[in-house]
């Protein structure tokens, strides 16, 4: 096992391990006693018909959630609702290529998909706190993909579904980016085909892979306004593009660990929920009946509004709400008053809506 600060509650926040045992996946495989990292929010009530998922994206994890979307007053309200954000398999605080050992460790992780996400996690919320129906299930982008899957996986458990930023079905030009993303990592020769000693031994490929972000996650107005100059990370500021670019983007990036970004983007690649009707993305969307709304980002350049209101068209009910920002994908950081409180009127309604 490698040892990795970034993954620790100092940086990430509090969180709790739960242990699933050995657990079988999809595709063929087992990950020996898979540990999910989650962490809560507020109090399930003794109907236990408050509860809340929330499922992490590509390499993230409840932090930002915790940070940016819920709170008092906010429509993710703990004093209302039992929130559980669960972290994704790979994601660096479940069980991940790095923190674990034996016959998955490091370069033998095996492939894991979306479904096993979902059905981890539907596992941990009915044997560690009895629930059995969600009143909402909200993730954006891979966790996005999470929340499609639930609605059509597990369509008794899911009262209401709040996909942002990303689809049920990967499109060809997502299957491009990831691929891209997972290129400049493993082209580094510090890579040595996933088994290296240290993610520092990977520093020039995890700053390719945050170059492409800076390209794709945000977008050509962010970068002319000088929007970087308004952005603080805790007591940080930035004062020119490059110092953004090194201190924020790149910094966080060559903290992580390089095979967790791998087996996320290889999810993400693979993220399909008409895997369960035989290609057939109507069929499959057709499933969900869960009170959906479909909430893409105006300016985003990987899930755009038109890609999202065509899937939305197929989930029966479904409404689409448009999410204004001019960062693009990286919206989902909560830099912008005005889309944090787009998300909220949207999840307010979606919430008060009786189903």
């Amino acid at each position: 096992m490698l040892r990795n600060d970034f993954y620790t509650p100092e940086v990430q926040g509090d969180y709790r391990l739960h242990g699933l045992g050995d657990f079988e996946l999809e595709e063929g495989g087992v990950i020996p006693d898979l540990q999910l990292a989650y962490a809560t929010y507020g109090e399930l009530n003794e109907a236990k018909d408050n509860a809340i998922l929330i499922p992490t994206w590509f390499s993230g994890t409840h932090q930002t959630w915790e940070q940016v979307y819920i709170g008092a007053g906010r429509a993710l309200d703990p004093s209302r609702w039992f929130i559980v954000s669960i972290n994704q398999i790979g994601n660096g605080l479940s069980t991940s290529p790095h923190n674990t050992d034996g016959p998955v460790a490091m370069s033998r992780f095996p492939m894991v998909t979306v479904g096993d996400d979902v059905r981890a996690q539907e596992q941990l919320v009915r044997e560690l706190f009895g629930i059995e129906r969600l009143a909402l299930v909200v993730g954006a982008s891979m966790g996005a993909q999470q929340t499609y899957e639930w609605a059509v996986r597990f369509p008794s458990k899911v009262l209401r579904a709040a996909p942002i930023a990303g689809t049920a079905q990967i499109t060809p030009h997502d299957v491009l980016f990831t691929q891209a993303l997972m290129d400049a990592i493993t082209s580094d020769p510090g890579f040595a085909g996933g088994e290296y000693a240290s993610n520092a031994d990977v520093d020039a490929g995890l700053r390719r892979h945050a170059g492409i972000w800076c390209v794709m996650g945000l977008t050509t107005t962010f970068w002319k306004t000088e929007f970087w100059r308004g952005i603080q990370v805790g007591d940080t500021t930035f004062d020119s593009r490059e110092d953004f670019v090194t201190n924020f983007v790149e910094a966080v990036y060559t903290a992580m660990d390089p095979d967790a970004l791998v087996v996320m983007g290889r999810k993400w690649q693979r993220g399909d929920v008409a895997r369960h009707t035989g290609g057939d993305l109507a069929a499959a969307l057709g499933r969900i009946t869960a009170k959906t709304f479909v909430m893409p980002i105006d300016t985003d350049m990987f899930f755009p509004p038109q890609d999202c209101a065509d899937e939305q068209a197929l989930v029966p009910g479904s409404e689409l709400r448009v999410l204004p920002s001019i960062c693009g994908h990286w919206a989902l950081f909560g830099w912008e008053q005005t889309y944090l409180d787009a998300v909220d009127t949207a999840l307010r309604e979606l919430l008060d809506t009786p189903v």
